[in-house]
Protein backbone atom coordinates (compact mmCIF):
# COMPACT_ATOMS: atom_id res chain seq x y z
CA UNK A 1 0.00 0.00 0.00
CA UNK A 2 2.97 2.06 0.63
CA UNK A 3 3.84 3.01 -3.28
CA UNK A 4 0.25 3.26 -4.18
CA UNK A 5 -0.53 6.03 -1.02
CA UNK A 6 1.97 7.68 -3.07
CA UNK A 7 0.97 7.29 -6.72
CA UNK A 8 -2.53 8.55 -5.52
CA UNK A 9 -1.65 11.69 -3.22
CA UNK A 10 1.11 12.73 -5.53
CA UNK A 11 -0.33 15.38 -8.28
CA UNK A 12 2.19 14.17 -10.22
CA UNK A 13 1.19 10.48 -10.92
CA UNK A 14 -1.61 8.35 -11.68
CA UNK A 15 -2.34 4.75 -11.35
CA UNK A 16 -2.87 2.74 -14.82
CA UNK A 17 -5.17 -0.01 -13.11
CA UNK A 18 -8.33 0.20 -11.05
CA UNK A 19 -8.44 0.67 -7.69
CA UNK A 20 -10.00 -2.79 -7.21
CA UNK A 21 -8.12 -4.36 -10.08
CA UNK A 22 -4.14 -3.44 -8.78
CA UNK A 23 -1.40 -5.62 -8.40
CA UNK A 24 0.23 -6.95 -5.15
CA UNK A 25 3.90 -7.35 -6.91
CA UNK A 26 3.37 -5.33 -10.16
CA UNK A 27 2.45 -1.28 -9.14
CA UNK A 28 1.80 0.66 -13.01
CA UNK A 29 1.68 4.09 -13.24
CA UNK A 30 2.07 7.30 -15.38
CA UNK A 31 3.29 11.02 -14.81
CA UNK A 32 0.46 13.32 -15.51
CA UNK A 33 2.86 15.52 -17.66
CA UNK A 34 4.93 13.81 -19.77
CA UNK A 35 7.58 16.69 -20.10
CA UNK A 36 8.67 15.60 -17.03
CA UNK A 37 9.68 12.29 -17.61
CA UNK A 38 13.40 12.81 -18.56
CA UNK A 39 13.74 14.62 -14.53
CA UNK A 40 11.94 12.18 -13.11
CA UNK A 41 13.99 9.16 -14.88
CA UNK A 42 17.12 10.85 -14.05
CA UNK A 43 15.74 10.94 -10.21
CA UNK A 44 15.24 7.24 -9.57
CA UNK A 45 17.78 6.15 -11.59
CA UNK A 46 20.06 8.25 -9.24
CA UNK A 47 18.51 7.10 -6.52
CA UNK A 48 19.85 3.47 -7.69
CA UNK A 49 16.64 2.14 -8.94
CA UNK A 50 16.19 0.21 -11.85
CA UNK A 51 14.32 -1.64 -14.22
CA UNK A 52 11.14 1.10 -13.35
CA UNK A 53 10.47 1.15 -17.03
CA UNK A 54 6.72 0.21 -17.79
CA UNK A 55 5.69 -2.58 -19.68
CA UNK A 56 5.25 -2.05 -23.82
CA UNK A 57 1.72 -1.99 -24.03
CA UNK A 58 0.95 0.60 -21.34
CA UNK A 59 4.15 2.41 -21.14
CA UNK A 60 4.27 5.16 -18.17
CA UNK A 61 6.34 2.84 -15.15
CA UNK A 62 6.08 -0.17 -13.30
CA UNK A 63 7.65 -1.19 -9.99
CA UNK A 64 8.09 -4.66 -9.72
CA UNK A 65 7.70 -5.64 -5.65
CA UNK A 66 8.28 -9.52 -5.11
CA UNK A 67 8.68 -11.23 -1.91
CA UNK A 68 12.48 -10.65 -2.12
CA UNK A 69 12.50 -7.24 -2.41
CA UNK A 70 12.85 -5.25 1.28
CA UNK A 71 10.36 -2.37 2.21
CA UNK A 72 12.97 -0.26 1.83
CA UNK A 73 13.37 -0.69 -1.38
CA UNK A 74 10.13 0.60 -1.98
CA UNK A 75 10.56 3.48 0.40
CA UNK A 76 13.57 4.90 -1.53
CA UNK A 77 10.75 5.19 -5.24
CA UNK A 78 8.41 7.00 -2.99
CA UNK A 79 10.75 9.29 -1.51
CA UNK A 80 12.15 10.05 -4.86
CA UNK A 81 8.33 10.75 -5.87
CA UNK A 82 8.12 12.69 -2.81
CA UNK A 83 11.49 14.45 -3.70
CA UNK A 84 9.97 15.25 -6.97
CA UNK A 85 6.71 16.45 -6.44
CA UNK A 86 8.89 19.20 -3.88
CA UNK A 87 11.42 20.07 -7.09
CA UNK A 88 11.69 23.65 -7.54
CA UNK A 89 12.69 22.32 -11.74
CA UNK A 90 9.12 21.78 -12.33
CA UNK A 91 7.48 24.83 -11.46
Amino acid sequence: ALLYDEIDRNPFFRGVANVEDRSNMNATFLLKDENHAAIFDKMWKDAGISGLSGHRSVGGYRASMYNALALESVQVLVDVMKEFEASSDLS
